[in-house]
């Protein structure tokens, strides 16, 4: 199977990708060669195993073998030969992870001057990013950051403006990104698959946006959505049964949103939802903290240190149980409150006897709660990397 084959075949659905045969005849010695490594001559088939993927395996089937190889190996996988290299560096077995379903996370975060770093729970391995080639000004600049599709994308300032950086998972190299339509910072954001979606914040100037775009990984390009029905900054955003919501946030220095907003795909409109995010947030206080599990809603309320789940049907909060570490002290800030797969995550720091240290604490909620009580699990600990989390993002793919 060739490179430009591999490619085309990657590139169809998953039914034609495994049925297609192309196949070539050697006219010089009558040998037919399939685009299974067949060798077919005078009607009989031999199997040429050394070219394959995997000896003795069918090449479609031993793609399908390293689609679950997990992705902390691929470096190792790609180290193996130009073969392999080629089908990890082109993103084959990511399209096809995509196909099969196939979903890791991994938590991506910065912590301190070195730079980002991620941690992948089921290796239990932690690894450092290439430093992002921008200008000091951007390196000491607030930012923000998303995991969209393959990518990491951070955002914040440079010199003279604006500036989107991302890292792709394929390449495994910061570029440029494209700039949004209307820049901005203190937005609220959500992903969900490729596309994410950033709302409200502000502009350069310091005015406070009811402005919308999407972004689609695919493409690398933002696509302006119609208006919300108010301007915010300071706010949270998330993807909850496929539908884009924006709550908290402030729509002027002095002005708390305890609305939120809803902004449906299909029908390309924003709903206003009375009352959705009641605890009012300030200026000195932290874009509400939250997080979607299985198409529900949790957030943290900072004064108490709680976590609260969200009632769809009757539009209120619940009391589940109390955070593995405290959020109140900062209000709100350098602690995140993020979902990885079937479970809340909480990544924030601690002091101790040996330094400090950075702990990541998850809880399942189908485990329940038990007399007021959240069943936290340590799930990964980093130490000598200071308590504050500056950025935080998860990535499933």
């Amino acid at each position: 199977m060739d490179l430009d084959s591999d490619k085309k075949r990657m590139n169809k659905t998953s039914s034609e990708y495994f049925l297609e045969e192309e196949k070539a005849l050697d006219e010089e010695t009558g040998i037919k060669i399939t685009k299974n490594n067949e060798e077919q001559y005078d009607g009989q088939v031999n199997y040429r195993s050394n070219d394959r993927y995997l000896p003795g395996m069918y090449d479609d089937v031993a793609l399908i073998c390293l689609a679950w190889v997990r992705r902390f190996d691929y470096a190792s996988l790609a180290s193996l030969n130009t073969r392999f290299n080629t089908l990890i560096k082109e993103g084959y077995l990511y399209d096809l992870r995509k196909q099969l379903g196939i979903v890791e996370h991994w938590v991506y975060m910065v912590s301190d001057p070195r730079g980002w770093e991620w941690f992948d729970p089921v290796s239990d391995n932690w690894m450092r990013l290439p430093r992002i080639p921008c200008d000091e000004c951007f390196n000491h600049a607030d930012k923000e950051s998303l995991a969209v599709g393959c990518e990491l994308l951070v955002f914040g300032r440079e010199l003279f403006e604006f500036a989107i950086w991302k890292y792709s998972l394929i390449s495994r190299c910061w570029v440029k990104c494209e700039g949004m339509n209307h820049p901005r910072c203190l937005f609220g954001s959500g992903t969900l698959g490729s596309i994410a979606i950033v709302a409200g914040g502000s502009d350069q100037n310091g005015n406070i946006l009811k402005s919308a775009e999407l972004y689609d990984s695919s493409t690398g390009k933002w696509e302006m959505l119609p208006n919300m029905h108010s301007p915010r900054r300071l706010c949270s955003g998330f993807f909850m049964d496929e539908k884009f919501y924006v709550i908290g946030g402030m729509t002027s220095p002095n002005d708390s949103l305890t609305c939120g907003e809803e902004y449906n795909l299909k029908t390309k409109k924003w709903k206003k939802i009375d009352g959705m995010y009641p605890n009012v947030n300030r200026a000195a206080q932290a874009p509400p903290l939250v997080a979607v599990v299985s198409d529900d809603l949790y957030a943290v309320e900072y004064l108490s240190n709680m976590v609260k789940k969200y009632d769809k049907i009757n539009n209120s909060w619940h009391v589940l149980g109390r955070l593995p570490v405290r959020a109140d002290s900062s209000n709100g800030w350098g602690l995140a409150f993020k979902a990885c797969g079937e479970r809340l995550l909480v990544v924030g720091g601690q002091r101790g006897p040996e330094g400090e240290t950075i702990v990541l604490n998850s809880w399942s909620p189908i485990s329940g709660v038990i007399d007021g009580i959240l069943d936290w699990k340590v799930l990964g600990v980093k130490e000598h990397s200071g308590v504050f989390v500056y950025n935080c993002a998860v990535m499933g793919c």
